[in-house]
């Protein structure tokens, strides 16, 4: 029993939620203000591991002192909140402008199911496809796997807007919660990506192999492609294409970067 001299939950868990508290005035101020980047990571084909297929866009959010404020401080509070559905909604608008910029990049988007019924959101992104038809066709949304399987019948209806203007879907983190196989029947995800925990020293680990070749047989069998990340080593890239990965994303093949690669490509790592 919880008297209220000590807080409920692990230690860890009360040590995230008190560095939420003092971090969320800061981050909701930068936000406020459009305080954020996006920072690029490649995702790679497993056939041709030498260029990019498409990035991630993942949010970076600036405090006033131009320090970039570590996600884990303030998303896992953030996200249930409206400040997280205002960070989705300056992601999708750093997103958009770098599709309208480079008519050639296709990138991926994070967001939470939980954005799908906030009006800002919804309207940056029905503008900027109408505005630009051909950003629609390059512009992926990757959805958590938890915040889709809470509201599958809203995820259903936004998809099927969506994917009439050609924007791709991934379920993010595939594996990490509790998938409801019978909504993932019926949802119509483009492509699946595999949760890091699998696929770090998947070569080593049998368990992880097992398991890492379920997912993708399941993702195979509703005709998703499967995005394997987290790939750190030569070794565990080498074991997911022979396995039959389609793509792959890790600090193997780039580690995230504000300053967009395709305008200065770097060295991509070889298999």
């Amino acid at each position: 029993m919880n008297n209220g001299t000590t807080p409920q939950g692990s230690p860890l868990d009360y040590a995230v939620d008190r560095q939420s508290r003092l971090t969320l005035p800061a981050v909701r101020a930068a936000v406020e203000r459009g305080h954020g980047v996006l920072a690029y990571q490649p995702i790679v084909q497993a056939q041709r591991t030498e260029r990019a297929a498409f990035y991630e866009g993942l949010i970076r959010i600036i405090d006033d002192s131009g320090r970039i404020v570590p996600l884990k401080d303030f998303m896992p509070v953030a996200e249930t909140t409206e400040l997280g559905r205002q960070i989705d909604c300056l992601s999708l608008s750093l997103g958009l402008e770098a599709l309208m910029e480079d008519p050639s990049l296709r990138l991926s988007i994070n967001m939470s199911a939980r954005s799908i019924g906030y009006p800002d959101w919804l309207r940056l992104l029905r503008e900027g496809i109408a505005e630009d038809p051909h950003v629609g066709e390059r512009l992926i949304l990757e959805i958590t796997e938890s915040s889709a399987m809470g509201m599958p019948g809203q995820v259903q209806n936004f998809m099927r807007e969506v994917q009439r203007h050609g924007v791709s879907l991934a379920l993010d983190d595939f594996g990490a919660g509790y998938t409801s196989f019978r909504y993932l029947r019926d949802f119509c995800f483009d492509m699946i990506k595999i949760d890091g925990q699998f696929i770090r020293e998947i070569a080593e680990h049998p368990d992880n192999q097992v398991l890492t070749r379920a997912l993708m047989s399941i993702a195979q069998h509703f005709d998703m492609f499967t995005v394997a990340e987290s790939v750190e080593t030569a070794e565990d890239a080498s074991f997911l294409i022979d396995n039959g990965i389609d793509c792959l994303q890790g600090y193997y093949f780039g580690a995230p970067t504000i300053a967009p690669p395709w305008k200065n490509p770097p060295s991509i790592a070889r298999r």
